[in-house]
């Protein structure tokens, strides 16, 4: 009973341990692009289990008291609304976890090098296209894959 409190290392250890691996994770979720973070499929719920699972021991190393597992959830809950208050007041934090959205097509032209570079299929391209009320890429005046994964759709205007 006594272990349940017992810290295996030390407090400010943790601390580190759970603003190293944040800051690493975040980075290779932004390397992955966004139109990973888009759409969840269940691929991706099997990546997000894992990777929790992958992170756990780097996190809490051979400390298994709940002090140390409630000190760690409570420094990534503090890490996420630091990241989060941080990139409401400053574009340039804004942009490097966030990123900006990318230009996929322009006047009816789409842009095959961008759609590759991003992940993108032409049929998640196609739906987008259906959802937004565009039959072809020739009524497309502008595509955007916005920084949440979803791509926006502006259709040409109708003279």
């Amino acid at each position: 009973m006594s272990d349940m409190f017992a810290l295996a290392m030390p407090w400010w250890e943790f601390m580190l341990r759970a603003v190293v691996v944040y800051v690493v994770v975040l980075g290779m979720v932004r390397l992955t692009g966004k139109r990973a973070l888009g759409q969840i499929t269940p691929f991706d719920v099997l990546l997000i289990v894992l990777l929790g699972n992958a992170v756990q021991n780097a996190l809490l190393g051979q400390d298994t008291s709940l002090a140390g597992g409630l000190l760690l959830a409570a420094t990534l809950i503090t890490i996420n609304y630091a990241v989060g208050w941080l990139t409401t007041r400053s574009r340039r934090v804004e942009r490097l976890v966030e990123g900006e959205p990318v230009l996929i097509a322009r006047d009816g032209r789409l842009l095959d090098s961008v759609l590759r570079r991003e992940l993108i299929t032409h049929a998640d391209f196609d739906a987008a296209m259906r959802q937004q009320g565009c039959r072809g890429v020739d009524e497309v005046e502008l595509a955007l894959l916005e920084t949440n994964g979803h791509i926006t759709i502006v259709p040409r205007r109708r003279d």
